[in-house]
């Protein structure tokens, strides 16, 4: 579904991806791990035209991404029309929710389908009520963002862009702005997609995410691709020394919580 070729990013002469490349098959979840300023968001972004590369490919469902071959065999970036329909079809939830304060939960959901696909309100708002249900917020339809929680803020961020009916899932550090009590319903919708066959990839440096939600896992450091592999044998026992030294981090942290607690 996603293919990555020797992607390389720079803003100025910072280098923030370096011929990185990865794939992610249809109905898997991928996750870039490694921790802040490693290009992981910057990588995310440019799957969903946000940031531009310098060079490389991107394809995702066979056909290249952000641009297309001319008559002559030349190839055209496009233009910001084509952009834009592109993300239509690549569904994208931050890590700081981004919800329209002044709309309710049900019109930040139907809002995408309205506006952009032109769908009618009786479609769009039963489109709506049911991801609603799916991510279990139904019965908060008529509330504002404000008066939801953070897990509750998440989980209608995450109905809002499965209402553009996206071929692929990007999420950025879905997690890392919740508490640690509100983490496990944003973990029990993204179980549930990847239940139901979407192909997502998911950026944290939260190891425990990785291990709940990754098919395949991918460890950056410096904008490079150090080592993947399934999650249960590369997070136990790591080939590299830059994995294990990020892992002996964790769980250093982790084990200091745990005295703390």
């Amino acid at each position: 579904m996603i293919s990555v070729q020797s992607l390389s990013k720079s803003f100025g002469s910072h280098m923030v991806l370096k011929d990185f490349s990865f794939e992610v098959a249809q109905g898997k979840t991928a996750v870039l791990l490694g921790k802040s300023g490693s290009g992981k968001s910057t990588m995310l972004r440019c799957l969903n035209l946000l940031e531009h590369w310098d060079r490389g490919n991107i394809e995702i469902a066979g056909l290249p991404l952000g641009r297309t071959c001319k008559p002559d065999g030349q190839w055209r970036r496009w233009n910001t029309r084509e952009e834009a329909e592109a993300r239509q079809r690549i569904g994208m939830v931050f890590q700081q929710f981004n919800l329209f304060p002044h709309m309710t939960v049900l019109q930040n959901v139907m809002c995408g389908p309205k506006r952009i696909l032109g769908q009618d309100e009786t479609t769009a708002r039963k489109l709506a009520l049911e991801l609603l249900d799916q991510v279990g917020l139904v019965q908060k339809q008529s509330a504002y963002p404000s008066f939801l929680s953070g897990g509750q803020q998440q989980r209608v961020a995450i109905a809002r862009a499965l209402a553009m009916r996206p071929s692929v899932l990007l999420l950025d550090e879905i997690t890392s702005a919740l508490d640690p009590e509100l983490v496990g319903e944003v973990l029990e919708v993204i179980r549930d997609l990847k239940q139901r066959g979407l192909t997502m990839v998911c950026v944290t440096h939260e190891i425990h995410f990785a291990q709940d939600v990754a098919d395949h896992v991918i460890f950056m450091e410096e904008g490079q691709l150090v080592e993947e592999g399934r999650p249960d044998a590369l997070l136990a026992q790591p080939n590299t020394e830059r994995l294990r030294k990020f892992l002996s981090r964790f769980h250093a942290r982790s084990g200091g919580e745990k005295m703390a607690s």
